[in-house]
């Protein structure tokens, strides 16, 4: 994403500055008495920071602890507060303004089920207008009904909206005065009545949506499975739409039924398909009690969450930090391990985070990856080593999960996910290694990070790429038969000379780089960007470096540069391909590549 001084080059914004380091975080408002939210609606053990509303609360009451959670979490971007606020079924009259680290969940078998006649709203009024560090905050399984008939979700990175109804128009972009850019959303599963008003996004994906209309564009605007799409265009203006999503399945969700029972409901496989999962009736899935799972809370070690796991329980980490000296081992297939309000797992001892066999059917989602010790291996590793075992029946996924390293703690890993299992689903991901945080917490040697995504394995598909600022291979891509649906990139804004980022002969490292075997891949609407800040003069010499064969195909493709007069930027689109972005602001668009042959 492109935050403060580089949004800035982009558009200025008057007294927009770059990331500021934050003071320590408010303390938790009050929220009922102890301070353990509303009371006499059973929340199952779900912790005092899980907040589950009922309509005969009042709403006046509701929106009382909507806006203390919000007031603590506005601009609390590198704070330890977490919150989820679920809604059991029924209809609510109030306004949810979402501030970080705040998941809002409707708790019905059906996003119709809870229905908020107000906004639910992510704006930027807290950074001076400029959305473009709008991170680490979610909603679910709502209808929406905006007043006004206009909702407003001016998102950038780790910011999804699935499972939504909204009933009017959607603009994803911050409120006058200031209007400053926003920058990377993600809606799936999801309806919107009216029209979608990109606005100052610089780039967008939209998967298995209905809408009534799209308008706007700046970079990379990429639409698969959407029902309402805009035809492909790339890059006048640049729209890339895939008709079918090939193979998904959406992420697992918290219910509660009329006895007041917990569920986690698991929707079923999907194929070659478009539009929302639940439109014409209930969802193809199963559900599972919250009785099977084993529900962590902050402080909860790793040894006691990898007994439950052993025991074959699910996992539901309920909102906070989990500091852990060792690996979480998912090792049961069907296994499903869900984070509510931005659950954050560290490796605070140069441990791995989550380990996952290479076993079938197992979910990964909701959760914020942290590395908190100098070296870590690995944070998530799906399978361990190359496999010749099919997933394809029953995949493995990951939704919504967010490597971070750096920005709250200093840290570093040498890979941010690695994925050695074959037909792996990966269904939204950012992969950040910081530019931006608190005292202490960032530096070309502070937060050290090798490769953000690493797949081994084939036939793995990855809708929703977000991986920024590593200091190898943004993506290193050795499986055949590879997809991505959407790539967004940042090269490090800190490299401190040439020389210290180099590999053989070669300035930099390519953002998206195929292995030399590979024979089949294919990506769609890919975006890398450059912007160094040291005034370092850095070059990379390509974004995209792909073997040359026939099966290995880059469509709609585009290189950024946001240096100012310190010079620098990026050479080449694809190998030795395209033209040079560099000095200054410049883009450069690439409709296909592949076997030697490129596109303007």
């Amino acid at each position: 994403m492109l935050r403060g001084a580089a949004a800035a080059a982009a558009m200025p914004l008057a007294g927009v500055t770059a990331g500021p380091a934050l003071a320590s975080s408010p303390a938790t408002p009050a929220l009922g008495p102890g301070g353990h939210g509303p009371v006499g609606h059973g929340t199952a053990g779900l912790g005092k920071n899980v907040l589950v509303f009922d309509p005969s609360m009042g709403d006046a009451a509701i929106q009382a602890q909507i806006d203390a959670v919000f007031a603590v979490q506005e601009s609390n971007q590198f704070g330890t507060e977490r919150y989820a606020l679920a809604f059991r079924p029924g209809t609510y009259n109030v306004e949810i303004n979402v501030g970080f680290y705040t998941h809002v969940l409707g708790l019905g078998a059906s996003p119709e089920d809870v229905v908020i006649n107000g906004h639910v709203t992510v704006d930027a009024q807290w950074f001076e207008g400029n959305g473009t560090q709008d991170f680490w905050r979610a909603a679910e399984n709502l209808t929406i009904v905006p007043p006004d008939g206009l909702d407003r979700w001016a998102v950038a990175q780790a910011a999804p909206m699935r499972r939504v109804h909204v009933k009017g128009d959607m603009i994803l972009m911050p409120s006058p005065p200031g209007n400053g850019w926003s920058s990377g959303g993600f809606l799936a599963d999801s309806v919107v009545d009216g029209r979608i008003d990109s606005g100052s996004q610089q780039q967008w994906l939209s998967r298995n949506d209905a809408i009534g209309s799209w308008t706007g564009a700046n970079w990379n605007m990429v639409f698969v499975g959407v029902q309402g799409a805009p035809a492909t265009s790339f890059p006048t203006p640049p729209y890339t739409t895939v008709d079918r999503t090939p193979v998904v399945r959406e992420k697992p969700f918290l219910t509660v039924d009329r006895r007041g029972a917990y569920h986690v409901f698991v929707p079923a496989l999907r194929r070659d398909s478009t539009g929302a999962s639940w439109t014409h009736g209930p969802a193809a899935g199963h559900s599972i009690p919250l009785t099977e799972f084993h529900i962590a809370q902050p402080g909860d070690s790793a040894a006691s969450i990898n007994a439950a796991l052993a025991r074959g329980e699910h996992l539901l980490l309920t909102p906070g930090v989990y500091p852990l000296t060792a690996p979480l081992r998912v090792s049961r297939p069907g296994t499903v391990v869900l984070g509510l309000g931005l659950a954050t797992l560290q490796a605070v001892r140069n441990n791995s985070l989550i380990e996952v066999a290479d076993i079938d059917d197992v979910s990964v989602a909701g959760v914020i990856l942290e590395a908190a010790s100098a070296s870590s291996p690995v944070l998530l590793r799906v399978g361990d080593g190359r496999s010749r075992k099919n997933h394809a029946h029953r995949p493995t996924a990951l939704f919504d999960v967010f490597p971070r390293i750096g920005g709250a703690v200093p840290g570093g890993t040498k890979v941010s996910i690695q994925i050695d299992s074959n037909d792996v689903i990966v269904d939204h991901v950012w992969a950040w290694r910081a530019d931006h945080g608190l005292d202490g917490s960032v530096g070309w040697a502070v937060n050290p990070a090798g490769v953000g995504f690493l797949v081994n394995g084939d036939r793995v598909t990855a809708y929703g790429l977000f991986v920024e600022h590593h200091q190898n291979y943004e993506v290193l891509w050795n499986g055949d038969r590879g997809r991505t649906y959407f790539f967004q990139n940042e090269h490090p804004y800190d490299v401190p000379t040439q020389s210290a980022w180099r590999h053989g002969g070669t300035n930099g490292f390519a953002a998206y780089k195929v292995g030399d075997h590979v024979t089949d891949h294919h990506a769609w609407g890919l975006g890398s960007y450059a912007f160094f800040n040291l005034n370092a003069n850095i070059y990379t010499d390509r974004a995209y470096e792909v073997p040359d064969t026939p099966g290995v195909v880059l469509t709609s493709l585009m290189t950024v540069c946001l240096n100012g007069a310190g010079g620098g930027g990026i050479l080449h689109c694809v190998n030795d391909t395209g033209d040079p972005v560099q000095n200054g602001f410049a883009t450069y668009s690439m409709k296909s590549y592949t076997n030697r042959v490129g596109t303007v």
